[in-house]
C-alpha cells in the first residue's frame, strides 16, 4: 500500500464529486502535474490507493505534497481548463502536452483574402485564432458550416490583387462545385469577400442570430419552391448553427478578457474565488481566505481581495463581474453584476468554487478544533432564533408511557454541542393519573427547574421539546406562571411520515424549516434522538420491573439471585407454585426452599 501522510489524505477527504481540474504540487510549490476528470474525487482518489505499474505514475506520487482544483460544469471545460494550465506552468509530468502536442483552434489569416482552417499551431503575427476546442470534430463541423455559408477560398496560394489584376490565377474546381466563391479571378468584390469573413467570424464567437434568421428564410424560400432536399440541407445547417451557438458556461461568445469573482462568508472568516476568462475559456483560477480585523463591509473586503487577486494573477482586464458592487479605487474598471448568459454561469461558477473551498477549510479546522465546529452550528442555532445568547446549555424532555402506565419522563443535556450524559435526569411521573403527555411534561419542568433553582445551579440558554406547538406551550406554562422563568423554549415537529423537518419557536409560534443535509439540522436530530432513546429505555426498565414483580418478592428471604434461579429452572412463578419439596430444595438450599414451599401451600389452601 501507498504511505499517505496526514496532510493528503484530508485533502482527499474534502475534495468533492465534480467534474474539474486538479493541480499536484512538490514541496517546493511547483506544479508537477495537472489532470482532468469527470469526478474530481474519485480520480484523485484512485492515485493513493494502489500501488502503480508505470514507473512514471509511482514516482509523481512520491512527489506529490499539496493539491489543489478547480470545479467546472463539464468534463469538455475540464478539457479547455487543463490544456491552459499545462501551457502555463509545463509540469515535468504532463509529457504528451509538453511535447507540442495540443488542442485544435480556428486560425483566420492575416492575408489580403483570408482563409480559415483548423491549426494546432499559434502564430499570433499570421492569423486571428479562435479556441482552442476541446473536441477537434467540433472544429471540423464548424469549418464545414463556415465554407457552405461563406464560400471563402481554402487554397494556400499567395494571391494578391495585382495577381489578380495581370489574369495570373484560375479558378479550381471548386469554384464550379460552388465551394469557392472564385475570387482569384474576381467573381467576387473585395467588399463581398470580407462579408463573408465577417460572417465566419460571427458563427465562430456565437453572435449569429442574424444568420440564424437568413437561414430559416432560406429554408422556407426552398420549402416554398417544393426545393425539399436543398432545404433540408439548410436545415442540418441551422441545426448545425443552433447548436454550435447556443449557450454554455465555457463559451466562445465571450471575447476578450474578464475576471470573474465569488464571495462568501463564515463568521469572521472571508473566502474569495477569482476565475480569470480568456476569449471564453477559464484559464486560471484561485482562491484566497483570511480573517475581517476590524468592522470592514463586504464590500470593503471584495475590493482588497479583488485587488490582491488580480495582481497575483498578473491580470489588468477592464471588465469584471461580480456577485455585489465593491468599493473600487479603479474608475477605469468596467463592473458587472450578471443577472442572466454567459456571464452569470461564470458568476455561478465562481460562486460554486468559492463556497466548496469554504467547506473544505471549514471541515479541516473543524477536525483540528471540535469545539469550534460545535460553537459555529450553535451560533447558526442563536440567528436562526434570535437568541440573545449563544445556546451552549440546552436540555431537552420526552415522555414515555404505555396508556397511562408506568409514565415516566427523561431530560438530555447537551453542552457545546455534544451529550453530557452524567447531567441527565430521569423523572418518574408522580402527580399525573392516566395518559395525559402535558400534564406529565408540566410535571417534570417544575421539578427540573425547581431542583436547579434550590442547589443554585445554572439554568440552560435554550429548552427543546421533542414535540409540536403543545410540548412547547406546555413548558411556557410552567416557565412562566409558576416559576418566573425566561428560559427560550423550541420545538421539533415531523412531517405525515413522522420525519422531523420544522423548527418551531416564538409567540406566535414560527416554522423554521431546514434541509437534511445541513449540519444544524443534523445537530437538532441528535438531540431528538437521544432524548426520545433515553426516556423510552427508561420506560422499558421500569415496566421490566413492574412486569417481573411477582410473589416470590413478597417471600421474606427471597433475593434477586434466589427469584432469578427459581424462574431458570421453573422458567414460571405458577410451575414453581406446584413443585415440590425435593425439587425447591435442589434449587434453593433446604432451609429456603423449605420456606418457599410452605408459602405457597399456604397459598394453595386459601
Amino acid at each position: 500500500m501507498i504511505e499517505i501522510n496526514e496532510h493528503i489524505k484530508q485533502l482527499l477527504r474534502q475534495i468533492p464529486e465534480e467534474p474539474g481540474v486538479y493541480q499536484y504540487f512538490d514541496k517546493e510549490g511547483t506544479v508537477i502535474y495537472v489532470g482532468k476528470a469527470k469526478n474530481l474525487h474519485r480520480r484523485v482518489s484512485s492515485y493513493f490507493q494502489k500501488e502503480h505499474e508505470w514507473l512514471k505514475t509511482r514516482q509523481l506520487v512520491r512527489h506529490i505534497a499539496d493539491i489543489r482544483y478547480v470545479v467546472v460544469p463539464s468534463e469538455q471545460d475540464a478539457f479547455l481548463l487543463e490544456n491552459n494550465l499545462i501551457k502555463q506552468y509545463q509540469p515535468h509530468y504532463n509529457i504528451l502536452l509538453k511535447d507540442g502536442k495540443s488542442y485544435p483552434s480556428i486560425c483566420i489569416t492575416k492575408e489580403a483574402y483570408p482563409r480559415i482552417f483548423k491549426t494546432r499551431k499559434i502564430e499570433k503575427k499570421t492569423g486571428e485564432y479562435f479556441g482552442p476546442y476541446s473536441y477537434g470534430n467540433t472544429v471540423d463541423l464548424v469549418l464545414e458550416l463556415i465554407h457552405k455559408l461563406c464560400p471563402i477560398r481554402t487554397c494556400q496560394m499567395p494571391i494578391t490583387q495585382n495577381g489578380i489584376d495581370n489574369g495570373k490565377y484560375k479558378v479550381c474546381l471548386k469554384y464550379h462545385l460552388h465551394n469557392c466563391c472564385g475570387i482569384c479571378e474576381q467573381k467576387i468584390t473585395e467588399a463581398q469577400y470580407d462579408e463573408y469573413i465577417e460572417m465566419a467570424k460571427k458563427i465562430i464567437r456565437g453572435d449569429a442570430r442574424l444568420l440564424t434568421r437568413q437561414l430559416q428564410e432560406r429554408m422556407n424560400a426552398l420549402s416554398e419552391k417544393m426545393q425539399y432536399e436543398d432545404a433540408g440541407i439548410v436545415k442540418s445547417q441551422l441545426e448545425l448553427l443552433e447548436k454550435f451557438c447556443s449557450k454554455t458556461v465555457i463559451t466562445n461568445s465571450i471575447n476578450g478578457d474578464l475576471d470573474v469573482f465569488g464571495y462568501t462568508e463564515e463568521g469572521e472568516n472571508i473566502y474569495v474565488a477569482i476565475l480569470h476568462v480568456h476569449n471564453g475559456s477559464i484559464v486560471q483560477g484561485q482562491t484566497v481566505a483570511f480573517h475581517r480585523q476590524l468592522q470592514e463591509t463586504k464590500e470593503e473586503l471584495l475590493a482588497i481581495a479583488m485587488h490582491q487577486l488580480r495582481e497575483q494573477l498578473g491580470s489588468n482586464t477592464n471588465e469584471v463581474i461580480v456577485p455585489f458592487i465593491p468599493d473600487l479605487i479603479d474608475e477605469n474598471l468596467h463592473v458587472n453584476i450578471a443577472i442572466s448568459g454567459d456571464r452569470k454561469r461564470l458568476l455561478d461558477l465562481a460562486m460554486k468554487n468559492v463556497m466548496q473551498y469554504r467547506e473544505d477549510c471549514l471541515r479541516q479546522a473543524d477536525k483540528l478544533n471540535p469545539d469550534q465546529r460545535s460553537m459555529r452550528i450553535l451560533s447558526k442555532l442563536q440567528d436562526l432564533l434570535g437568541l440573545k445568547n449563544i445556546p451552549v446549555f440546552i436540555d431537552s424532555f420526552d415522555n414515555s408511557h404505555i396508556q397511562g402506565s408506568d409514565a415516566v419522563a427523561g431530560c438530555v443535556v447537551f453542552r457545546k454541542g455534544r451529550p453530557s450524559k452524567s447531567d441527565y435526569k430521569r423523572f418518574k411521573i408522580q402527580s399525573v393519573v392516566g395518559p395525559d403527555d402535558y400534564a406529565d411534561m408540566r410535571e417534570i419542568v417544575k421539578r427540573r427547574y425547581t431542583d436547579l433553582l434550590g442547589e443554585n445551579k445554572p439554568l440552560p440558554d435554550l429548552i427543546i421539546a421533542d414535540g409540536g406547538e403543545g410540548q412547547m406551550n406546555a413548558i411556557k406554562e410552567v416557565l412562566k406562571r409558576q416559576l418566573h422563568l425566561d428560559i427560550p423554549v423550541a420545538g421539533l415537529k415531523k412531517d405525515d411520515k413522522h420525519r422531523t423537518n420544522v423548527l418551531l419557536y416564538g409567540t406566535p409560534t414560527q416554522e423554521f424549516g431546514m434541509k437534511v443535509t445541513d449540519e444544524l439540522f443534523r445537530l437538532l436530530v441528535q438531540i431528538q434522538d437521544e432524548v426520545h432513546r433515553f426516556a423510552i429505555s427508561y420506560h422499558k426498565q421500569k415496566r421490566s420491573k413492574s412486569q417481573t414483580h411477582s410473589e416470590l418478592n413478597d417471600i421474606q428471604g427471597v433475593g434477586e439471585v434466589s427469584k432469578q434461579k427459581l424462574l431458570r429452572h421453573f422458567h414460571s412463578v405458577s410451575r414453581a407454585k406446584t413443585a415440590d419439596l425435593t425439587e425447591l430444595r435442589q434449587v434453593l438450599g433446604n432451609s429456603l426452599g423449605t420456606k418457599v414451599y410452605e408459602h405457597f401451600r399456604k397459598d394453595l389452601s386459601l
